[in-house]
């Protein structure tokens, strides 16, 4: 019997769509993101499941829609800031791959809960080495509110260097280590890369610089950032080459989020940014390889969500999805073929505090190409046409008053079938 692909799954944190070279993004180079898209099929029209990191990583992991597994928003350390609890009833990804003996590890970023129970090596995860937290205060000592949640499994770590070059060294071993093993192996790969603070190694900077004279500084640093990533990146696709496993690894990268405009990200031509529902907050760059199995170069304008990987990596793996989801498997669009979603609705929700939320969501719908969204509590909803309008630039809400009261109602829908899911532990 053929041993199952492994598979390796890269999440960025807030890298936006416009910032990759096979987007053009201006004076950014990915040549290993590039890699991934070239020796597969990349996504024009992929989406994150939020605007912000920890409900898009519990749809990720779960396939559900955020809200349906208890994270409608951002699982932070304090109590009166903190908008999620990961159910325990949710049924992760490396959960399901245990039916088929997958080794199942997560390198860096968690951000689904601090709780004892929601460690990842509580949610099924073999083996983890990174960091439980939301975000890192600074790259080179890892903490966060002066904590430290660095981790080796369950014991508490305090290792040297950047965090990117740590994670990237970390998932290397892992793929020497699992080189002649019987097991398929699963490795979620999560930078915090290349969210806040911009704090690439000095060198990076260096070489953007000299390459790029006329780039401001604060680009500079931002495109370090991004360059520092998938170098590191790089490594892991190289080791995955030299010990024979490449052509047996399905290799996905896709980003939690749009990038934050205001620290040097660049979206494309999309409107608006990281905790924004209009695009530049939502579609994040995506692409997947894995030979003989991904036709090279396909391009697919086909939309698709974080969650419905899950369905995709289970399909992949033989195992068999029995309970509910809201994701679907895109395996055949990677695969070069059509799918037909044309019925699907996607919905989006982030719940937040500060004066702009006070507690409440933002949200947006989409169904084929018509969008509704709700950028902030206090605003009116928007209605745009995405195939006329990519760029969102005609709110058609008081104009085509039908089209607003459908979607308002598939809007009331949604937000009504996560009604009895808690969000705060019990």
């Amino acid at each position: 019997m053929a041993k199952l692909p492994n598979i390796l799954l890269i999440l960025a944190d807030d890298h936006g769509y416009g910032d990759i070279s096979a987007h053009n993004g201006p004076s950014i180079q990915t040549p290993n993101i590039d890699r991934i898209a070239a020796e597969g099929t990349r996504f024009t029209q992929f989406y994150a499941n939020c605007s912000v990191c920890s409900p898009s990583r519990a749809s990720l992991l779960t396939g559900r829609y955020p809200d349906r597994v208890g994270v409608p928003g951002v699982i932070r350390t304090h109590a009166q800031n903190n908008w999620g609890y990961f159910r325990q009833d949710a049924i992760t990804m490396p959960t399901m791959l245990k039916q088929k003996d997958y080794r199942t590890a997560i390198i860096g970023k968690w951000h689904l809960g601090l709780e004892d129970e929601n460690h990842p090596c509580k949610r099924g995860f073999d083996h983890f080495h990174g960091f439980l937290g939301d975000m890192m205060d600074d790259y080179y000592t890892h903490l966060r509110h002066n904590n430290n949640y660095m981790r080796h499994d369950l014991e508490t770590i305090d290792p040297r260097g950047h965090a990117t070059d740590l994670f990237s060294d970390w998932s290397v071993d892992f793929v020497r280590t699992h080189a002649h093993t019987s097991h398929p192996f699963f490795l979620y790969l999560a930078y915090n890369a290349p969210h806040t603070p911009i704090q690439p190694p000095d060198d990076w900077i260096e070489r953007v610089m000299e390459r790029e004279p006329d780039i401001s500084p604060q680009r500079a640093k931002y495109v370090a950032l991004v360059e520092h990533m998938d170098a590191g990146i790089g490594r892991v696709l190289d080791a995955l080459e030299e010990t024979d496993q490449l052509s047996n690894t399905l290799v996905i990268y896709s980003s939690d989020n749009g990038g934050q405009i205001g620290v040097g990200a660049h979206n494309g031509p999309l409107r608006g940014q990281k905790g924004e529902m209009y695009e530049g907050g939502i579609r994040v760059p995506t692409c997947a390889m894995w030979q003989g199995n991904i036709p090279k170069g396909h391009v697919t304008d086909q939309v698709g969500m974080l969650m419905d990987l899950y369905p995709t990596v289970c399909e992949v793996a033989d195992v068999p999805v029995n309970h509910e989801i809201e994701g679907r498997s895109i395996l055949k669009t990677l695969q070069g073929e059509n799918q037909d979603f044309s019925d699907r609705l996607l919905y989006w929700i982030r719940r937040e505090g500060g004066p702009q939320f006070r507690g409440q969501c933002q949200h947006a719908i989409r169904r084929g190409d018509i969008k509704l969204l709700h950028n902030r509590p206090f605003e009116p909803l928007e209605l745009y046409d995405l195939s006329s309008d990519p760029l969102e630039t005609t709110d058609n809400s008081q104009t085509n008053g039908q089209l607003y009261r459908e979607m308002g109602q598939l809007f009331q829908e949604e937000k009504q079938k996560a009604g009895s899911v808690p969000w705060q532990k019990r």
